[in-house]
């Protein structure tokens, strides 16, 4: 349904989210009509250098042809391929007859009992396989663990979340913001259609109110009431942070955004899991007062089993300092509950105060060329930025800077530019105000601001913004303990010449310290950044040859 105006807050989803429940690059899944290897799918079909890429995630070009399970029948559908970087422990199953996939621990298998993670298979399960048109089951041979580090692959099939792999073994993905927009959250910018780094996905969704309905059977996204008429009680975007543990710096960026949030947590598995324990911990370093849990896959596990899964989320929350937060079981991939969960979005995450006379002031979430190759010059589109507004309004025709710019010979210069269009869920605008997620259409030259390397950027009125500066002095606080691990880890006390990882706002910084005491640090950075006086910064050490949320910074 057409989004009816431009959204008006900000909701980040977090927790086990998405993605990052993959397979290595050498099992196979059905594409285009034959079984394919990750590696094939990249290469060939994609015309991917593997050995070239860069980053974490990469989200892959066009719309590929595949075959997901709709309620045991074979379907035609499409999906999108990820490719991560992943290091740990993996399981290759193999069936009776050979047939074999290695996958992440997360990753779902469908067999005779529903949807079980790799990690809780055994002997006793028989794994349903489509072979032929058909699906049939059949028996674990064995299940062995391996470790692995490099690249991995995940299919994600918006319409019925299952794809089939491996010459036949029907693998799962899902996404709860999917089930409530009904959109998938990468699908709405146009760079996806290419090859890039995928850093935040977004959807936008209207909340109707279905005036003469009962609670919660009132909430709806779609703006259809059985009995009494739509009333349009806000829009909402939807900032879907990846689920992957090894993007929390993506998580942190997106998170400066956020107004309130909807924490997932899987009703069956144990509470809390550690990616989870970060999350809410990042929510809360970042003034994150407003939250509702999605107590998802409820439809996996027995009453008393949701009942025990809950009092453990309840606990989670208070030691955190959360203890009035609606819990809401839901199912994501059958859409249970959603209404509820519309309800508890409405009630508990309100539309924030935003200044609309103040000076506009944005930070740069996206940036993107949304140009074709091949595309004629004359007929070249310029750049394109995305975000959401602070505060002020933009409108098509302004002169904007944006700082700290774009790096030339060694040193970052501010850009200075018009805007020529404006585009919100509801479609092209020619002003936007505070709130949602918007795209200004510039005339920089598209290179760049492809491939999100305007992220971190600041855009205001020209002058508005100090000059970039290359170190910063914060006053921080450090987490006792190492957050995101399984076991209790204690933080040792920064140190000066320690190298850390800063996102300030939505820009992901590197920097050393310089000094330390016991509450104030000054860091200097390896590339400049727009400091404005009480902003807070997410500070991340090396653990474990991984980035941990360590702490936060207020500037001052």
């Amino acid at each position: 349904m057409k989004i009816p105006k431009q959204p008006e807050v900000n909701i980040g989803t977090a927790g086990h989210v998405d993605h990052g429940k993959c397979l290595i690059l050498d099992d196979k899944a059905y594409i285009d009509g034959i079984f394919m290897s990750g590696r094939e799918i990249a290469r060939e079909l994609l015309q991917v250098e593997l050995d070239k890429i860069r980053g974490e995630t990469l989200f892959l070009n066009r719309s590929l042809r595949t075959v997901a399970v709709d309620y045991g029948a074979l379907r035609e559908a499409s999906g999108y391929l990820f490719l991560q970087r992943y290091s740990g422990k993996m399981y290759r199953v193999v069936t009776e007859t050979g047939r074999s996939v290695t996958v992440t621990p997360e990753h779902r298998l469908l067999v005779n009992n529903g949807w079980k993670q790799a990690r809780q298979l055994g002997p006793e399960d028989r794994i349903y396989v489509a072979d032929n048109g058909n699906t049939h089951e059949e028996r674990i041979a064995r299940i062995k663990e391996v470790q692995h580090s490099g690249l991995i692959f995940d299919l994600s099939v918006p319409a019925y979340h299952s794809f089939v792999s491996s010459d036949g073994i029907i693998s799962h993905n899902t996404t709860l913001v999917e089930a409530i927009t009904g959109k998938w959250t990468s699908t709405h910018s146009e760079e996806l259609k290419r090859g890039i780094t995928i850093k935040i996905g977004y959807a936008d969704a209207a909340i109707y109110e279905c005036q003469g309905l009962p609670e919660p059977d009132k909430y709806n996204t779609d703006g259809t009431c059985s009995q009494g008429s739509p009333l349009l009680r806000r829009v909402v975007s939807f900032i879907d942070s990846p689920g992957h543990e090894s993007l929390m710096s993506v998580m942190l960026s997106g998170a400066a955004l956020m107004d309130g949030a909807v924490l997932v947590i899987a009703a069956n598995e144990p509470v809390p899991q550690p990616q989870t324990r970060e999350h809410l911990q990042a929510l809360k370093m970042i003034g994150i007062k407003n939250i509702v849990v999605a107590q998802n896959k409820v439809d996996l596990v027995t009453y008393e089993q949701a009942i025990n899964n809950y009092n453990k989320i309840v606990e989670f929350l208070s030691s955190y300092g959360y203890d009035e937060v609606p819990i809401i079981p839901v199912s994501a991939q059958k859409k249970l509950n959603i209404d509820a969960l519309l309800q508890a979005i409405e009630e508990t995450i309100p539309t924030p105060h935003r200044d609309p006379n103040a000076p506009p002031l944005m930070q740069v979430l996206r940036s993107f060329d949304v140009n074709k190759p091949g595309t004629d010059i004359d007929d070249l589109k310029g750049g394109v930025l995305g975000g959401s507004l602070k505060q002020g309004i933009l409108r098509v025709g302004d002169r904007i800077e944006i700082k700290p710019g774009i790096p030339i010979r060694g040193t970052y210069q501010p850009i200075v530019t018009e805007i020529v269009s404006l585009a919100t869920s509801a479609g092209f605008v020619n002003e936007v105000y505070p709130g949602g997620l918007i795209a200004i259409g510039t005339k920089l030259d598209p290179i760049f601001t492809k491939n999100d390397v305007m992220v971190g950027n600041y855009i205001a009125k020209e002058g508005y913004l100090p000059d970039p500066v290359s170190e910063i002095v914060m006053k921080y606080e450090l987490f006792e303990y190492v957050v995101g691990l399984k076991e209790l880890v204690k933080y040792e006390k920064l140190k000066p010449g320690e190298n850390v990882r800063l996102n300030i706002g939505t820009m992901t910084n590197m920097g050393t310290i310089e000094e330390v005491t016991k509450d104030i640090i000054r860091v200097k950075l390896k590339r400049p950044a727009i400091a404005l006086r009480g902003d807070r910064v997410a500070i991340s050490r090396m653990v474990a040859d991984r980035w941990r949320l360590a702490g936060s910074g207020t500037i001052i």
